[in-house]
């Protein structure tokens, strides 16, 4: 077996770790995609001989893609929206389950968006993936001291802000289903009832000017917006899974995504709710749907 045909058979196998690993720390479908290629480049570079253990040498490498993107993309970052994309399916896609796998709820990545990209990269490898600090280190370019500290950091943040779901999909998608329907009625009292008294709306726009407040918090704000907007919006949105959690999808008639809406739930409430309307944030694949795209703009003015 030659070289390459060996790191083709590693890469093959451990694809699937390497593309969580990724997601996890760029957020991005596209950009996932970017950095395996490269890391798939890179190993043209290396010397099987020199290898003991594939998996870890290949998060590596891929990690070391990663805050190489990373730091790229903090350097030209811009004024507007995040750096993440959800990934939306269908309820019942019997392809949902892979599309999911890398996924972890917007919330979450809001938070991991904002951590600098040495903390981030720490947090990702050495908590959700049991690297080693030693290993991480060697990717972040820090001594394993400062790697723990980085982590410390982030961990810090991850509490602070982050909304882990307290309930099965089954239950999050009915307290999603009941907020559709108490918005679609503008039941303000409804709506208070399923919101989380610390409840943070944020709302992406990308490049395109803002159609509705960047950001709320606490349940009687949310809950005024919801239910001044949701009879208009609302009717437009269908439930789906959005980053392994029940969220919202609103479409128009040709299928094509322009909102997609996603729910942080703790216990029986919404903690978190980010409304996502920037196009190039947006999956483009065909799905049936109802509205056309101004009615869902007009539905914020």
């Amino acid at each position: 077996m030659d070289d390459q045909q060996w790191f083709a058979e590693q890469f093959a196998q451990h694809r699937p770790r390497l593309r969580s690993v990724a997601y996890r720390l760029l957020g991005s479908p596209t950009e996932v995609d970017d950095a395996l290629q490269e890391a798939w480049l890179r190993t043209t570079r290396a010397d099987p001989a020199t290898i003991t253990n594939p998996v870890a040498w290949l998060t590596t490498l891929v990690g070391r893609v990663c805050i190489d993107m990373l730091r790229a993309r903090q350097a030209r970052r811009e004024f507007f929206g995040a750096t993440w994309e959800p990934l939306v399916s269908e309820y019942g896609d019997p392809e949902a389950a892979s599309l999911h796998t890398d996924a972890v709820g917007i919330a979450l990545l809001v938070v991991l968006d904002s951590l600098e990209p040495g903390e981030r990269l720490a947090v990702v490898l050495h908590d959700m993936f049991g690297m080693p600090f030693e290993q991480v280190a060697a990717v972040v370019g820090r001594t394993p001291a400062a790697t723990r500290q980085l982590a410390s950091r982030a961990r810090r943040r991850l509490r602070e802000h982050a909304s882990q779901p307290g309930a099965g999909l089954p239950a999050q998608r009915r307290v999603v289903d009941a907020f559709l329907a108490a918005a679609r009625a503008g039941d303000f009292d409804a709506l208070l009832a399923l919101l989380d008294p610390d409840v943070v709306f944020r709302a992406d726009h990308g490049r395109r000017a803002r159609l509705a407040p960047a950001v709320l918090t606490g349940a009687h704000a949310v809950a005024a917006r919801a239910a001044d907007a949701g009879p208009r919006f609302a009717r437009l949105c269908a439930p789906a899974l959005v980053n392994g959690l029940a969220g919202v999808v609103a479409r128009d008639r040709s299928g094509r995504l322009v909102a997609v809406v996603g729910v942080a739930i703790r216990g029986d409430r919404i903690a978190a709710i980010d409304l996502i309307l920037d196009p190039d944030k947006l999956p483009s694949g065909p799905m049936v749907g109802s509205a056309p795209h101004h009615q869902i703009l007009d539905s914020f003015r």
